[in-house]
């Protein structure tokens, strides 16, 4: 719900628990941030602004114009006129000359939402939600921006983006576009990140925030293995079940910071957008430029509710397609299996034994084009490698398909090899600095999809493969980030524009395949899971989680993924031991219960692993068959945290109904003489009574307990013999 109220001049935007209210102050029309937080009844808290205060506004006291600039809760700050503070905006003119202040003009209240032209965002229909747009402008520099709002009436989100438009007669230059901002007083907060590297994403770090600016951010053209789109800033007694969370989620895939600045009054701004490193953007009179768009979570309830509400939202406003609410097939892919060595046979070898286990899709990845036989060349040139496929593409689909079996293949568009014929006939179709030798990684380069007529060219020789047989899934990979950021097909005073551009691009290439092949089953990849984001699950409903597929090292990684994203975009495969990436060897049994918990397939050569091995992957396909609607639908809890504890980690699902719930237990390091495990389950319902059953432990009888007893007493868990064991535990209430 969004109301205006005239006479007060502010604006509510309610959720079903929360409110955000806007505050129009002064005659020259300040748009001010006032509250967001647990739902008001009254809207008239305008005194938060504190303008009222020394140095009072402009008309009060222009003489301190610059002091009220600086203190004061500015809903999209500009830079360069006053407020020290980071801004949202920074503007330069054709004459050089930077700084913008913006003044409310009017405002629309729309049903529904809008979409953003060219980007990934969230959606909804009118009974869904309601969205505010703010007009506002500096008619010094002849510029409006509409500041957009949407409240959803099912989830506990304020979805923000800005639209900059140029209604002058001269280009002006945007040097910096952040998305939001929230002014408020700092009450001591802790500030949340996912930190990492590549094998290593999407680490929780906490810590207290300080004075000054504190920042994640990337400018590799990617969201990043390193840092992630996302800032949370907490209570410093905020737990999983309780207390204060303000989060933003970036619904983007490129450069990007995220932010929080102390001031001097001990004012805190959380900011975030596109990072402005080395981008700048001209506006011609007439032409517009829209910010993508920043997703706000406020609760009390702690860091569950806010995973849950973005959960929520993801699965019901984000993500799209066949497989939105669809079990995936279980699949195997024959990278860590045979790397560049392959050909049909080997492949329908791997595909007739997977078959008969129950596996469901067999994923050719890289090496099947071009002379693609290592990892120095033939990128760009996506023609099948029919010396290494005998019989060519179609005649392998056919055969798998025989076998009952999907077939998916791997692709990476974005790249391009010194080693190609590509690379022979267009070597200006590379990104590259004119006179600087382009630097190489994974040797290879990154192809200028900022010119239309590069990614045209790469979509129709993608999209000719697709065409030629009965191709259901593909795995869309990047492997390396972008630099020497030159493009030949702009002028100098656009190079600025690179980066956002070939995101840009991107994203069409992604949509007109998935409006191309609407059956087709997308994964994102990006050397692992360095592109995992909001912006990339608009298209795909599941992003490779990271290239380290061991057991104990995706706990980390899979519990700071799961804090923000539902446990069905997760890409997880049960992989070959000793791990490919670590050397680990874990029990087959704990890589499959880890796998469960994400889309659930197998990375290994099925037709060379232990007989033992092979016999537990009809057990683990009847379980995931058996499980998948409730880890794909229900909420998400964290038990326990083997990043803090540093003995075992725990995570449980539970339907909506309360009904059912699937907990899994990671013992990491055995002890020696030490009992049972208690541990204390969550949300569900006090008075019924649920039998409890150790799925993969037929020694332990099933048990009924009360709900009120397994959430306030626990359960107790058995010490397992050995390191890296894992139990499944399954709840069911009894009529």
């Amino acid at each position: 719900m969004i109301t205006y109220h005239e006479q007060e001049r502010i604006f509510k935007l309610d959720t079903p628990n929360t409110s955000y209210l806007i505050g129009i102050v002064d005659e020259e029309n300040f748009i001010g941030h006032i509250y967001y937080g647990k739902r008001l009844r009254d809207a008239d808290v305008s005194y938060l602004m504190r303008t009222e205060e020394a140095p009072f506004v402009p008309s009060g006291n222009n003489r301190e114009r610059c002091s009220f600039y600086d203190c004061f809760p500015f809903e999209y700050p500009a830079g360069g006129t006053g407020d020290c503070r980071e801004s949202c905006l920074g503007v330069r003119t054709a004459g050089g000359h930077a700084g913008a202040m913006l003044s409310y003009v009017s405002y629309e209240i729309l049903e529904g939402k809008p979409g953003l032209a060219g980007l990934p965002a969230t959606f909804g229909t009118a009974e869904e939600c309601a969205t505010l747009k703010l007009l506002c402008e500096d008619k010094y520099v002849g510029m409006q921006v509409e500041l957009l709002y949407t409240v959803f009436q099912d989830v506990d989100v304020v979805t923000r983006s800005a639209k900059i438009i140029n209604i002058g007669k001269e280009p002006f230059y945007l040097t910096k576009v952040f998305s939001a901002c929230l002014d408020m007083d700092n009450r001591d907060y802790d500030m949340i990140t996912l930190n990492g590297a590549w094998g290593r994403e999407r680490h929780i770090q906490r810590k207290t925030l300080g004075y000054g600016i504190q920042n994640v951010g990337s400018i590799r053209g990617e969201s990043s293995h390193q840092e992630h789109p996302f800032l949370a800033l907490v209570d410093k007694n905020t737990s999983q079940e309780s207390g204060e969370v303000y989060a933003m989620n970036f619904v983007y895939s490129g450069n990007f910071r995220a932010q929080a600045e102390v001031s001097q009054f001990d004012y805190v701004r959380m900011s975030m957008g596109i990072h402005p490193e080395n981008f700048c953007w001209k506006l011609e009179a007439e032409e517009s430029f829209q910010a993508p768009e920043v997703v706000l979570v406020y609760t009390d309830k702690g860091l569950d509710a806010m995973t849950n509400t973005l959960h929520k939202l993801y699965r019901k406003h984000l993500i799209r397609g066949e497989y939105r609410n669809k079990k995936r097939p279980i699949l195997i892919n024959n990278w860590e299996a045979t790397y560049f060595d392959f050909d049909t046979e080997k492949l329908l070898s791997i595909a007739r034994e997977a078959s008969s286990l129950g596996i469901e899709m067999l994923v050719m990845d890289d090496g099947w084009f071009g002379r693609r036989n290592q990892d120095d060349c033939a990128l760009g040139d996506w023609q099948v490698n029919e010396e290494k496929l005998k019989g060519g593409l179609k005649y392998l689909v056919d055969e798998v398909n025989k076998l009952g079996m999907k077939f998916g293949i791997w692709f990476e568009p974005e790249m391009i090899s010194p080693d190609s014929d590509l690379y022979r006939k267009h070597p200006d179709w590379a990104l590259a600095v004119p006179g600087r030798p382009a630097a190489q990684a994974r040797q290879q380069y990154v192809l200028d999809l900022s010119r239309k007529e590069v990614a045209d060219c790469v979509y129709e020789m993608v999209a000719a493969v697709l065409r030629s047989a009965n191709i259901e899934y593909v795995k869309w990979d990047m492997n390396r980030p972008l630099t020497d950021i030159g493009s030949l097909g702009l002028p100098a005073d656009r190079q600025g524009e690179i980066c956002h551009r070939f995101m840009l691009a991107v994203y069409e290439m992604q949509e007109r395949l998935t409006k191309e092949f609407p059956h087709l089953l997308l994964e994102n990849c990006s050397s692992g899971g360095a592109r995992f984001d909001p912006g990339m699950l608009y298209y795909s409903p599941q992003i490779w989680c990271s290239d380290d597929t061991d057991a104990i090292e995706r706990l980390e990684i899979q519990e700071g993924t799961a804090m923000l994203y539902p446990l069905s975009t997760m890409g997880a495969h049960v992989s070959d031991c000793p791990n490919h990436a670590i050397g680990r060897v874990t029990p087959f049994e704990t890589r499959g219960l880890v796998a469960l918990a994400g889309t659930f397939g197998y990375e290994l050569d099925v037709t060379r692993i232990p007989e033992d091995d092979r016999k537990m992957i009809p057990e683990q396909v009847a379980l995931y068959h058996k499980y998948n609607d409730l880890i794909r639908e229900g909420d998400y809890y964290r038990i326990a945290s083997y990043s803090q504890n540093h003995k075992f980690d725990c995570w449980q699902v539970v339907d909506e109904e309360k009904k059912e719930s699937l907990v899994t237990f990671v013992q990491v390091m055995s002890r020696a003489n030490f009992k049972s495990r208690r541990i204390l389950l969550k949300e569900l319902a006090e008075e019924a009574r649920y039998e409890v059953r150790f799925v993969n432990d037929e020694k332990i009888q099933p048990k009924v307990y009360s709900g009120d007893a397994l959430m306030k007493a626990g359960i107790l868990v058995p010490e397992l013999h050995g390191d890296f064991r894992a139990r499944l535990i399954h709840l069911t209430a009894l009529d």
